[in-house]
Formats: C-alpha cells, sequence, structure tokens
C-alpha cells in the first residue's frame, strides 16, 4: 500500500519541505519505521543504502524537537565524516521552512573552533562522527544528557572501524528516557548485542527481501590474475560507457596505481583515502558529483557517504575482506530505484570467495567473460545509436545555413563524414588478457572439511595462525597486512582469510612463506603481541 507523506501526520513546514523537494511516497523503509518512531518507541532498521533512511529516522526527530529550548534535543551518529555531511544537507532540506529549529555538523578534520561557536549556539540538533563527539563531550563543549532522540545511522560500518567504546559511551550519557532510532545494512551479533543493552523493547523493522543487495543492481565477476587487473578496467569503462563509476580497492596504494594508470589512459580520474587531505578530499567529491569527474577511485573508508545517487558502475578491484563491506560497496550504485552495475574482480585462488558471497547476500554474481574488441565496438555502437535517437527527438539549431561556405571546399558526405569522425566510438587497442574459467564450485560439504576452510580456493596451501590483537585494539585488516610485513615480513600476497575477533585476530599465511615467519612476538601500538599457529 502506498504511503504519501502530505498523509502523515507530521508538521506542515516539513511537508512543505518535503513537496519542495519533488516527494510525494514513502519508501517501504520510511513507510514502516516513520510511524512507529513518532510513537516513541525504540526501532532497530535493517536497509540499505539509498533506500531512505535519513527521512525515515529525520522525520520523527524533528516532531520530537521543542523549538523553544535551546538544548541539544536529536543526535544523529555516523561512522565518517562525508556520511555525516550528507546526512547534515538532507536534515536542512527537513528544516528549510522551520527556522526555529538549528542543525549543526560535527566532524573531524574541521576547525575546532568553528564547532565551539556552533555550539555555544545551542543547536537542537547535532549530526556527529562518533570520535568528534566524544571529543566534545570530554571538553564539555557539548551536553549529550538533553538527548531525547538518538539516530545512529550505518551502525555496522561504525562497528567495524572500532567505534563501539565511543557509541557506548554515547548511549551511557543520554537522557536516560531518550529514544534510539538505530539503522544498518547488517545485523552482526555486536549490533544486537549493544540494541539487547541500551534499547528498550525496540521494534525490529526489515524491508523483506530474498537478497541483502538492491534488486537493480546487475552484479558479475571476472577471474583475472592479479597483474592483469588494471588492463581489464579500460574496458569495462568502454564496453557500459559509464559516466560515474566508483573503484574500490582495499589499500591506498593500489588506489593511487590504478588512480595514475586511467589518467595516462585518458580517463578523468581522482583517487580518495585518508592521506589524502580534507579539503583535496571534498574537492574529488564535489568534481565527481557535478560529473566534472568520470571514475572515483577509493578505499572503503574514504568512500563511505557519498552524495551521489546517480552512480553508473561500481567495480570492486580486489573483493573485500568482509562480506558486509561488499554489501556497501555495490550500494553505491542502484539507488532511488534506478539501475546499476556492479563488476567484481577475483584472482583464481579466490574463486570460492564467491559462492560464499552469494549464500551471504541471498543473490547470484554471474561469472563473465572479458569483453573483446569487438564486443566493446558493438556495444559502443549499439549506445551510440541510443543517444542519438534521444538527440534526435530533442529540437535544435538549423545550421544548415551557415555551412554553405564549407560546401565550397567539401563535400556534403566528406562534411559529415568528418563530422562523426568526432563523435562516433573509435576503434581502441587494448592490453590483451589471459582468459580463465571458473572451476567448479565446491559442494557445502566440500566447503566445511578442514579448519582452512574458510572460503579459499586452496585451504591446503595455508597454515591458520592467532595473534592476540583484534577489533578492541582497532585492528583493520589492512592495518594487519601492513604489521605484518613491517614486523615480520610476511608480505600481503601470503596472507589469506583474516577473521578478526574482540581480542585476536585469526588469519592464514601461505605453506611456502611460513618459514620467513623469524620471530614470533612483537610490538603493536605500545602493546606486546604473539603470533602462533593454530
Amino acid at each position: 500500500m502506498t504511503i504519501l507523506f502530505n498523509e502523515l501526520p507530521i508538521l506542515d513546514k516539513t511537508k512543505e519541505a518535503i513537496n519542495a523537494l519533488g516527494f510525494e511516497t514513502l519508501t517501504p523503509i520510511q513507510a514502516e519505521a516513520i510511524p512507529v518512531a513518532m510513537t516513541g518507541q525504540d526501532i532497530i532498521g535493517q536497509a540499505q543504502t539509498g533506500t531512505g533512511k535519513t527521512f525515515a529516522f529525520g522525520i520523527p526527530m524533528l516532531e520530537k524537537i521543542d523549538p523553544n529550548l535551546r538544548l541539544t534535543q536529536g543526535l544523529i551518529i555516523c561512522p565518517t565524516r562525508e556520511l555525516a555531511t550528507q546526512v547534515y544537507k538532507e536534515i536542512l532540506k527537513l528544516v528549510k521552512f522551520n527556522k526555529e529549529i538549528n542543525a549543526t555538523l560535527i566532524v573531524g578534520g574541521e576547525s575546532y573552533e568553528g564547532q565551539f561557536r556552533a555550539l555555544k549556539r545551542h543547536p537542537q540538533i547535532v549530526v556527529a562522527t562518533p570520535g568528534r563527539i566524544i571529543d566534545h563531550m570530554t571538553r564539555g563543549t557539548i551536553d549529550v544528557s538533553t538527548v531525547t532522540t538518538l539516530a545512529l545511522d550505518e551502525a555496522d560500518e561504525m562497528l567495524k572501524m572500532g567505534f563501539q567504546e565511543d557509541m557506548e559511551n554515547i548511549m551511557a550519557n543520554i537522557n536516560a528516557t531518550r529514544q534510539i532510532l538505530l539503522f544498518s545494512a547488517t545485523m552482526p551479533p555486536a549490533i544486537r548485542k549493544i540494541a539487547k543493552t541500551y534499547q528498550h523493547n525496540p521494534q525490529i523493522i526489515k524491508i523483506e527481501s530474498s537478497a541483502l543487495t538492491v534488486e537493480q543492481i546487475k552484479q558479475y565477476y571476472y577471474i583475472v590474475k592479479r597483474e592483469q587487473k588494471l588492463p581489464l578496467i579500460p574496458r569495462i569503462l568502454d564496453m557500459t560507457n559509464s559516466k560515474s563509476t566508483i573503484i574500490f580497492s582495499n589499500t591506498k596504494v593500489d588506489v593511487d596505481r590504478i588512480t595514475e594508470y586511467l589518467t595516462d589512459q585518458g580517463y578523468l580520474a581522482d583517487a580518495l583515502h585518508g592521506d589524502i587531505k580534507q579539503r583535496s578530499r571534498s574537492d574529488v567529491m564535489k568534481r565527481f558529483r557535478d560529473r566534472n569527474l568520470e571514475v572515483l577511485v577509493g578505499t572503503d573508508v574514504a568512500a563511505r557517504g557519498l552524495d551521489v545517487n546517480d552512480v553508473e558502475l561500481v567495480i570492486n578491484y580486489d573483493l573485500p575482506f568482509e562480506q558486509e563491506v561488499y554489501v556497501h560497496r555495490i550500494g553505491r550504485t542502484g539507488r532511488a530505484g534506478k539501475n546499476g552495475l556492479a563488476y567484481s574482480f577475483v584472482t583464481p585462488r579466490k574463486q570460492n570467495q564467491v559462492r560464499d558471497l552469494e549464500y551471504f547476500i541471498k543473490d547470484k554474481i554471474a561469472f563473465q567473460e572479458f569483453p573483446s574488441v569487438e564486443d566493446i565496438k558493438t556495444q559502443q555502437m549499439i549506445l551510440f545509436k541510443e543517444e542519438l535517437k534521444s538527440m534526435v527527438k530533442q529540437p535544435v539549431k538549423n545550421h544548415l545555413e551557415s555551412i554553405e561556405d564549407l560546401l565550397e571546399i567539401t563535400t556534403k558526405d566528406q562534411l559529415i563524414n568528418m563530422l562523426l569522425d568526432k563523435v562516433i566510438p573509435n576503434n581502441k587497442k587494448y592490453d590483451a588478457i589471459e582468459a580463465i574459467n571458473p572451476k567448479k564450485p565446491r559442494t557445502q560439504q566440500q566447503g566445511n572439511k578442514g579448519k582452512n576452510s574458510r572460503g579459499r580456493g586452496n585451504s591446503d596451501a595455508y597454515v591458520d595462525f592467532v595473534i592476540n590483537v583484534g577489533r578492541k585494539d582497532k585492528v583493520t585488516p589492512p592495518k594487519l597486512l601492513k604489521f605484518m610485513d613491517d614486523s615480520f615480513g610476511i608480505f600481503q600476497k601470503n596472507i589469506g582469510d583474516i577473521k578478526l575477533e574482540g581480542n585476536q585476530t585469526v588469519f592464514g599465511i601461505r605453506k611456502s612463506a611460513v618459514s620467513r615467519l623469524k620471530k614470533k612476538s612483537s610490538v603493536y601500538q605500545g602493546k606486546k603481541v604473539f603470533i602462533k599457529s593454530i
């Protein structure tokens, strides 16, 4: 049943703002969550990015705000400053006609002085990242005890980024009678534990779907050797003719390498990762939103919260370390009901991870053969003709009179050919790539054999090890890979699956590389760590 925003018992000023945005009907998560949240009940909402979650918690939050009280009453916590900025902009749209309600953004990487001044104005709504809001709580520049509605957006991402302690600190300090609206794309055990501890009889709202991923996203994978990943990218970009692409890589080194390669190939590409200064990151994101940048190459953390609703293509240069991250990555495309494409590069020995991923998302990821030069040429001509058909329907100026002088030096046919040569897709040479066929999928029984069978294509080639640092030490897979290289001399290519736990991490080391492990202990961020086989 379709629900209209104008039918909701909400503020007229909020309705006016929504009407100005051109929205009429609620998305499924909004239709389920808003009526429940407006009763004051706590919520656990499970929905993907691009489904309208911000309005799902923003509208009920506005209903509870007392504009006469110059106190922080609504607090929204997001995992990254990019996502927080996106949410903040959406809140500003909602309060456009409600001038009595003030909102502010409190994130890392920005001036403290500006945030001090903003908080002194006692905004009723604060959108923030966990680390920076804790910092202000410690400094005494914000009082969260007056918060009556707390929204946690993408809570699973905050856990992955090591913010569990900060999240719990915030929840422990807000008003005892507060309402907590928790939204997450996935629902790992840690999220359920937090909900059980801090929420009061929350209603679980899950938009029923046979898959975790959005139906409009077509998902494919290529089997490709690592050294041939780079030359595969131009084939995909040209085959799809994408004007808005995000390429995800697991490491900053590869992000820079991919960006440099694509730039040399003539694509408008730029990088986004943690080593890039905030001002430059903001500039890159603006150019991408404005379609002045065709390809954005980034790490997971840096690309979170991009305020772009029409990304046409997502490429996973590497499969992510965690399956939930895959859901978030490809959720950047296929938003707001539009179609999307997602391609993943899978090295031969990681083919079984695709099967595990399909089981997790409850959806099919189809194997694709590399597009041949002829395939690309044919597809480009199809797309060119479609674009031409669209242009023919549009009114155009009459240029025939202005070309009379040109016909004195050339014929009409030559002129048409010269003009077409400027716009028609040109034949292009591509580096050769070795075709690799998928191997026969393992059975579920085979997948459960042995302790080394955590998604590897060749499980007996690895030995499992455990190290006594984990999530509580804010370890992430990239940090572990760098630590193993720097401290133990084990390169990234020799490390298999990584399983992060609270106080420890389990991971595989290729058998042929185990002998390089010369020592069994080291120091990680001041902590004595030990590594042993299991």
